[in-house]
């Protein structure tokens, strides 16, 4: 096992901390890719040597170690490369790291349905499975050829080699992304789909209410849904025009949730990040001419006076989106 997959239990409103958290795992491996918002992946080849401890020693010392500097826990799966330590990591427990010792790759995976391979999209899973290849171990089972006729040349040899447990991947040193970042963990998960909007309501138009704050805008949108398997799927879509517009940034956290077609989905969190944020006073804003939009811009500034004046509760995120 050489690589890492930590995620640290950090809520998004603090996730200031991730540079701190990413310069601890730097302690043992220049080679650290950020995936915000909480979390990263390790490559601890050279550790390992430099150190004379396998991943899962070095797990532990960096879990006492971000508790201890920072109050933060976190879990960590560990695998021989990046894919399958992102999978492990969902079988991970705060205090307990999840393995995936060299040689064992099939056997993890074999249980695991198709769907759980990442680049494993709705349709080639539907795809799959109507061909009853449902799992990854029946995957690997089946012919190269047979998968290729199903899937595409390309993506047959790459799901071909995943479900066999080959691990192409590399981390990619990089740095934290400038991004915000709020969420809504609800307090069972949740089936109901109306719950799931007004929580991207509030979400949305809290993002928006800490853009306009530090005068920035975004341009681009990412949703984050969180399930109860602990699994999890995530979207992106560039805006139209950069902005900090609450009710633009909601009717787009609505798109990218009706383009997920859940369906009686048990959903534990809802989050949303505003990536590729530039300065406001140089973004370009499309002239509408709408006098419902041009009032809801006004509302939103009024809301930004008092909320600069009496604190951010004096208006409720996400009670002026459309």
């Amino acid at each position: 096992m050489t690589v890492l997959c930590v995620r640290f239990q950090l809520p998004p409103m603090y996730e200031a901390v991730l540079p701190e958290l990413l310069g601890l795992l730097a302690e043992f491996t220049p080679v650290v890719e950020a995936l915000p918002p909480d979390g990263a992946l390790a490559d601890l080849r050279g550790a390992e040597r430099y150190f004379g401890r396998g991943a899962v020693e070095l797990a532990s010392v960096i879990r006492v170690r971000a508790l201890a500097l920072y109050g933060v826990d976190c879990v960590i799966g560990a695998g021989p490369g990046p894919m399958l330590a992102r999978m492990a990591l969902r079988d991970a427990r705060p205090g307990l790291t999840r393995a995936v010792p060299g040689g064992e790759e099939r056997e993890f995976l074999a249980g695991r349905p198709v769907a759980a391979l990442p680049g494993v999209g709705t349709a080639t899973a539907r795809t799959l499975c109507e061909y009853g290849l449902d799992t990854l171990g029946r995957v690997a089972a089946a012919p190269l050829s047979t998968l290729q006729r199903l899937v595409g040349a390309k993506t047959g040899r790459e799901l071909y080699e995943k479900a066999q447990g080959v691990d192409r991947g590399r981390v990619v040193p990089n740095g934290v992304s400038r991004s915000l970042a709020a969420d809504r963990p609800f307090g069972r998960d949740e089936l109901d789909p109306d719950r799931h909007r007004r929580a991207l309501l509030s979400t949305a138009g809290e993002l928006g209410a800490r853009l306009r704050a530090v005068d920035k805008v975004c341009r681009t949108l990412t949703l984050t849904v969180r399930y109860a398997d602990r699994s999890a799927t995530t979207r992106s879509r560039t805006l139209k025009e950069p902005t900090a517009h609450s009710a633009a940034l909601t009717r787009t956290a609505y798109d990218l949730y009706e383009a997920l077609g859940l369906q009686r989905a048990r959903v534990r969190s809802i989050a949303l990040r505003a990536e590729s944020l530039t300065s406001a006073e140089h973004a370009s804003h499309q002239l509408t001419f709408d006098p419902v939009d041009e009032k809801v811009r006004r509302i939103e500034e009024v809301a930004d006076r008092a909320r600069a004046k009496f604190g951010p509760r004096a208006v409720m995120p996400g009670s002026l989106a459309a």
